[in-house]
């Protein structure tokens, strides 16, 4: 087995193209500079490429990772320097990893991500950071309103238990909120839950529009990448 994850940056106007489209540039990224993706069978063949996780459209990121397996024997450093060569702008190829034969896919040993927030505040919330960010993680629970996938409603659940940490620096009029969270298929937590629920506690008038999200990095059980 010839598999390998892929670490990439995806910065600027770029981050509003959605993951979808995101496997497709690829995959004609992989066609262009022939690298020849290995297969799955049966009638509906699809090439084996996947995300560790998705990332949310209008998210930057400084830590995205992509595996494929190919079909042949091929080097990391072949594979990155071919799609550095080809890569649209705002994306970049920061590193090619060969993984082991054994263990999970990174989809499903993906536990944690972490995300930098930038939030507007005005100077009057200057020197609050610190007592907003551990009034805000004392409560009993810390309640969002998520909506249902099948039925579409909205359901108030409890995040407290899937926010790992949360830091936050006053810089230039903004909130800068460092959050570790729940990311992956066993259970996985949406920044924007805590964005909405933080804001709400805090007393902070702000569009969502003017709020910046960046995925940092993301954390596997199993493995160190």
């Amino acid at each position: 087995m010839n598999r390998f994850a892929i670490k990439f940056n995806k910065r600027g106007y770029i981050k509003y193209t959605s993951h979808l489209d995101m496997l497709r540039l690829f995959k004609r990224a992989m066609k262009r500079c022939d690298i020849r993706l290995k297969y799955s069978q049966g009638f509906n063949p699809h090439p084996k490429m996947s995300f560790a996780q998705p990332l949310s459209l209008g998210y930057e990121s400084m830590g995205e990772i992509l595996e494929i397996e190919t079909a042949g024997a091929m080097e990391a450093s072949d594979i990155k320097s071919r799609l550095e060569s080809i890569m649209p702008e705002g994306i970049e190829i920061t590193d090619v990893i060969k993984l082991s034969d054994q263990g999970k896919t990174l989809a499903a040993a993906c536990i944690e991500a972490e995300y930098l927030i930038a939030v507007p505040v005005d100077n009057s919330f200057k020197g609050r950071e610190a007592e907003l960010t551990a009034g805000y993680l004392a409560q009993p629970a810390i309640l969002a309103k998520k909506r249902q996938k099948k039925s579409k409603e909205l359901k108030e659940i409890d995040i407290k238990g899937m926010i790992k940490s949360l830091n936050i620096i006053f810089v230039n009029n903004n909130y800068i909120m460092t959050l570790i969270a729940d990311s992956g298929s066993s259970s996985n937590l949406s920044p924007e839950l805590v964005i909405a629920s933080f804001l709400e506690f805090a007393g902070i008038n702000c569009d969502r529009s003017d709020i910046e999200v960046m995925r940092k990095k993301l954390f596997f059980k199993g493995y160190n990448i």
